[in-house]
This record gives C-alpha cells, sequence and structure tokens, in this order.
C-alpha cells in the first residue's frame, strides 16, 4: 500500500493559490474530470474513480481524529465494458462525488484545485511518502502549506463522500 498525507481546505477561488505557483514557476497543470463512487464497505473507503473515461478503484483509510491525515491506499486501473455496472452488482452504492480537478504537480506533492457538485471549491494537497520517508515527506508538505500560506486550523478532516452524506 501506498502512503501520502494529506490536506483539504474549503477556499472561494483559487486565484491567490495559482498566482502564488505561477510566481514560483510551479504552475503546469492537468484538467481531470472526475467522478468517484463511493461503495459501502465495512474495512475503509472504497471507491470507482472515473477520469477522463479511464477507471480506478481505489480503497484506503484513514484516521480522520490525528492531527496529520495520513492516509493509506492501494490503487488498481481496471479496463473492460463498464465496470461502474459491474461494481454496482456486487456492492451497494454509497453516493457519487462529481468534480472537475486541476492537478498541479510539486515533486511529491499533488495540488488539487476541485470544484466539487454540491460542494464548492477546495485545495487539497497529498503529499506521497517516498521509500517509506515520512519525516521528508512531513517536511515537503509543510513546505507547501507555508507556500501557499494555508490556514491549517481551516482544515476539513472528512472526505468529500462524508461531506456529501452529512449534507
Amino acid at each position: 500500500m501506498a502512503r501520502n498525507l494529506e490536506l483539504k481546505i474549503e477556499v472561494d477561488s483559487f486565484e491567490h493559490i495559482i498566482e502564488t505557483l505561477k510566481q514560483k514557476g510551479i504552475f503546469q497543470s492537468r484538467l481531470l474530470v472526475q467522478k468517484d463512487t463511493y461503495y459501502k464497505w465495512y474495512k475503509g473507503l472504497l471507491k470507482l474513480r472515473t477520469v477522463n473515461g479511464m477507471y480506478e478503484l481505489i480503497k484506503y483509510k484513514r484516521d480522520e481524529k490525528n492531527e496529520d491525515r495520513w492516509s493509506d491506499y492501494f490503487v488498481i486501473n481496471i479496463e473492460g465494458y463498464d465496470p461502474e455496472l459491474f461494481l454496482s452488482d456486487i456492492f451497494e452504492t454509497e453516493v457519487i462525488v462529481e468534480k472537475r480537478r486541476e492537478l498541479i504537480l510539486y515533486k511529491n506533492t499533488r495540488i488539487h484545485l476541485d470544484e466539487v457538485d454540491k460542494l464548492g471549491n477546495f485545495i487539497e494537497l497529498e503529499t506521497v511518502v517516498s521509500n517509506g520517508d515520512l519525516v521528508s515527506a512531513k517536511r515537503e508538505f509543510n513546505e507547501v502549506v507555508t507556500l501557499l500560506k494555508l490556514d491549517l486550523k481551516k482544515q476539513i478532516k472528512k472526505s468529500y463522500r462524508n461531506l456529501l452524506i452529512e449534507k
């Protein structure tokens, strides 16, 4: 399983973030149109992600009560006819999250600028742990938080899944 350190903050606009990244020469992005179908699963979170017509099955566990949001996850790419239909015959669908994501990469950190249907705009950081080095991952994560002037007190320790279910 892979591991990353995550952060999610709701924002009014991406303007300040984009401008800061451009000033640092970091802004090279890809637009991802995503649909995450979450299934009821007792061992953690399980979702089928459709990204620009491709499919990934992702399972992950995250302790939302800790100060830091470390996530353990596993991703399998899926091909074939209608994986969504196939999986809906096996699992009960819990909720569907649809979003437009601008993905910016900085070292081992994925910066997501997300427009989430029915929820709003969010910035997410996901710093991937490389070679099991949690200290370096935390250092890089803090570097990006500082660069973007993100207020950790505004952090939302819930997935989009949870936010939609609670809505």
